[in-house]
């Protein structure tokens, strides 16, 4: 079956809009287009599957696209309902990639979607948040017998992925890509911070400078936003539950608050924590009135919703992507994005240039993992310093700057103990 007959699209005529956004993305992904030659000359996953759940937008279908050139059948899916563009899914399929994946389906489609792809019975993964994982290890471990392993994006799906090799029932070796200095350094750092504030300001039309922006966890998304927020010109306060992180936003300049105190003065709440609820009831009731609350982290948990709509008469939807809560003394609270990545779900996501580096790691790394995925075992492996600094040479080279290099005299030096 081809792979226009195979996919489960929204409209195919929107394929056209979908090949500009695809080129001009990797028009200015230099690292990933010279993975690609390589790969069409070796051929490293000739005659393989590989099943890809990632946030389906241009710069992922690249990626998909550089697979599919080192010889794989690829498969791809949406790792987020709002994050899904239509129209790039529609231009995937008519370069022969089977895609199940739809902009904002309902909850259970969405996870029908996600199935499909493992029912390829692909022999690599590549996963974000452990969807994927996820799946394959509860309701249908049936789809594990010919995954040889993956790589995975996120630091929500790396916390999943070492839960289950805690636990002893991690059944697959996994890369944290995550976890590599070319992901967390670049991606997670500038690319969380300025795609969130892209998502933000191009959402509610609303100026950063001047406002309390509360950022709601300092590890290096956090990092990041606090950064972009300080740029903008914003009085940033940070709310953490780490003793390090806190010290070290202080020293980085910006008030730490605990949330009960921020949620009194904040006017944009952004969350990038990974664990849920960490904006919740007893932080409504004293929130400041006009609030806007959004997310940065995979799940749309770190922004209780339900405690929300419990505290509110009513609700209604103010603008694309601002849903307004009214509360009952008279106060409002604007989610966006219905507290899904507000980078994605209200944005285009993280800038070509840094995914550039970040699905570079990612296509190498699936590679690492086809080479030696016999003798990796089940567990969560790192991705080798090779594979990072062979990514961060390539993107110096793609900018024309050069770098010093030792001479044997230093190595010498710095080997000896003496």
């Amino acid at each position: 079956m081809s792979a226009r007959e195979n996919s489960i699209v929204a409209d195919m005529s929107l394929a056209p809009a979908g090949h500009l956004k695809i080129d001009w993305a990797s028009a200015h992904m230099p690292v990933l287009n010279r993975i690609r030659k390589q790969f069409e000359q070796e051929q490293p996953f000739k005659g393989l599957k590989v099943s890809i759940c990632l946030h389906l937008e241009a710069k992922t279908a690249y990626l998909a696209k550089v697979v599919q050139a080192g010889g794989a059948e690829v498969t791809i899916t949406g790792s987020n309902p709002l994050s899904t563009q239509d129209d790039v899914c529609a231009a995937l399929v008519e370069d022969g990639i089977t895609v199940f994946a739809k902009y904002n389906p309902d909850p259970e489609e969405f996870k029908s979607l996600i199935v499909r792809a493992l029912e390829s019975k692909p022999d690599l993964i590549i996963d974000d948040g452990s969807d994927f994982a996820t799946i394959l290890h509860g309701e249908r471990p049936d789809l594990l017998v010919n995954i040889r392993g993956g790589a995975e994006e996120t630091t929500t799906g790396i916390t999943r992925l070492k839960a289950l090799e805690k636990e002893g029932t991690l059944k697959l070796p996994m890369v944290a890509v995550n976890d590599a200095y070319c992901k967390y350094l670049f991606d997670n750092r500038y690319g969380t911070g300025q795609s969130a504030f892209d998502g933000i300001m191009r959402t509610t039309n609303l100026m950063i400078a001047g406002k309390n922006v509360v950022i709601v966890g300092y590890g290096w998304c956090g990092k990041g936003l606090a950064m972009r927020a300080k740029g903008l010109g914003a009085n940033v306060i940070v709310t953490e539950v780490d003793a390090i992180k806190a010290v070290e936003a202080h020293m980085d300049g910006f008030t730490v608050l605990p949330m009960i105190e921020a949620a009194k003065i904040g006017e944009i709440f952004v969350t990038v924590t990974g664990n849920k609820d960490v904006i919740r009831g007893e932080h409504y009731d004293v929130i400041r009135d006009g609030a806007i609350l959004c997310n940065a982290g995979h799940f749309d948990v770190e922004v209780n919703k339900p405690e929300l709509a419990e505290r509110s008469t009513g609700k209604r939807t103010v603008r694309h992507n601002i849903e307004e809560y009214q509360l009952k003394d008279g106060r409002k609270v604007y989610l966006l994005a219905e507290g899904r990545l507000v980078n994605l779900a209200a944005g285009d996501g993280h800038p070509a240039e840094i995914m550039d580096t970040t699905f570079a790691l990612q296509a190498l790394s699936l590679k690492y993992v086809n080479d030696n995925y016999q003798s990796m075992g089940a567990k969560v492996a790192n991705v080798p310093y090779e594979l990072d600094e062979q990514v961060a040479r390539y993107k110096l080279e793609s900018l024309g700057i050069g770098i010093d290099t030792l001479t044997e005299a230093q190595k010498k030096y710095q080997d000896s103990w003496s």
